[in-house]
């Protein structure tokens, strides 16, 4: 006995196969096919499909084509397996989709061939549709190139239609050519799914699977969503691996403590980064002497740009001058601002009496006259006075 006799099931519910039995019509998903289907109808000329891996644009593809009439429409799927096909690669492949037995190995011919085929495709009242899957694949100017050439065959109106399907970066490879870029006329994309869509997209496969009850909780049903992130493939790889789990534990209803569980072994249980202790730093103790290695000094820096520091292999030999050097500067700087200060002193003085210190002091008891004027100043003083402001000058 296997899981589908223990539960009942008639199939897989969630094989990995785009099987046009199981497609869920979501809300999304139908939106994106009306948008689509009145692309082609209308001959807009090119339609982009964008959605994250697994997010269900190969399926809807699919029965995109399955829904196109044969009568009116000569449509065709083009899946592009890998990124390093060429121009010339992709007008043969087109040509043979839509009816062409023997495309030219010219260029030239092979677009003449495709033009009269699209002239008769019209005169039939058919309109030609290519579906490419995959389209992120095409990443060359010349490509995207290709396309735009095809698409100025026109006759009252484009006489081919393209819907491109792929991942986001595909987007950014129309922007390759801009005039092709600028000729997209529907634009979709397909996010991931809501918990109400999750919940009815399991369900809707157990029942086309044969279900005839419910299998999951509706708490189990909530945590897939979790962990999937609403994902389509990623939903299709947990609900298969818990009803294979639950066959194996004779658990006839899956419950959320399952779904966790194949969860954490698929690896899709995000776990917290633990915090990392940080290292202590240990204190840096100097040696203890029984003398100061110098003695302490107080130092002004000079103005001016900090000095050039000496080259590595001379800064052992240069200490001892360089300090040495310092001192004496400090010293000289200290001496400097006594005799600054000091000529201050000096100079405050002469000018709050009006003598200079080389000036005779006046006899005691003499008196002037509140009417006298003041001598004139002695030429003498002011030399004095001259020299001591220059000397502050100096300073």
């Amino acid at each position: 006995m296997d899981y589908l006799a223990f539960y009942n099931l008639t199939e897989e519910p969630f094989s990995q196969a785009p099987n046009l039995r199981f497609y869920y019509n979501s809300a999304q998903h139908s939106r994106a096919t009306l948008r689509l289907m009145n692309a082609v109808d209308t001959m807009k000329g090119l339609a982009v499909l964008l959605g994250e891996i697994g997010a269900g644009k190969t399926i809807l593809a699919r029965r995109m084509l399955d829904s196109l009439p044969e009568e009116e429409y000569e449509s065709a799927l083009l899946v592009i397996i890998h990124s390093q096909i060429t121009a010339d690669w992709l007008l043969t492949r087109i040509a043979r989709q839509l009816g062409i037995e023997n495309p030219a190995p010219e260029k030239l011919k092979l677009l003449n061939q495709l033009y009269n085929r699209l002239i008769e495709l019209h005169e039939k009242k058919k309109k030609a549709v290519v579906l490419v899957d995959e389209a992120q694949m095409l990443r060359s100017k010349d490509i995207m190139e290709e396309f735009r050439g095809l698409l100025n065959l026109e006759m009252d109106g484009n006489l081919i239609t393209f819907v491109l399907f792929g991942l986001p970066e595909l987007d950014e490879h129309l922007h390759l050519d801009e005039p092709l870029a600028q000729r997209v006329a529907v634009k979709c994309r397909l996010e991931s799914f809501n918990p109400e869509s999750a919940e009815g997209y399991i369900n809707h496969r157990l029942r086309m699977a044969g279900a005839k009850t419910q299998l999951f909780t509706n708490e189990a049903l909530n945590a897939v969503h979790v962990y999937s992130r609403g994902i389509p493939r990623l939903i299709n790889t947990m609900c298969d691996n818990c009803l294979f789990e639950g066959y194996l534990l004779k658990q006839k209803e899956i419950d959320e403590t399952l779904v966790k569980s194949i969860a954490s072994d698929l690896g899709l249980v995000i776990k917290p980064k633990k915090k990392e202790a940080p290292i202590p730093v240990q204190p840096v103790v100097a040696p203890a002497t029984s003398q100061p290695l110098v003695a302490p000094v107080s130092i002004t820096a000079p103005r001016g740009p900090a000095p050039a520091p000496a080259p590595a292999d001379s800064v052992g030999e240069s200490t001892e001058a360089e300090l040495e050097k310092a001192i004496n500067r400090a010293v000289k700087e200290e001496k400097e601002a006594e005799e600054t200060e000091e000529l201050d002193k000096m100079l405050d003085q002469i000018i709050e009496t009006g003598k200079g210190p080389a000036q005779d002091q006046a006899q005691p008891g003499a008196q002037q006259s509140a009417e006298q004027k003041p001598p004139a100043p002695d030429p003498s003083e002011e030399e004095e006075i001259d020299s001591l402001l220059d000397n502050l000058d100096e300073k």
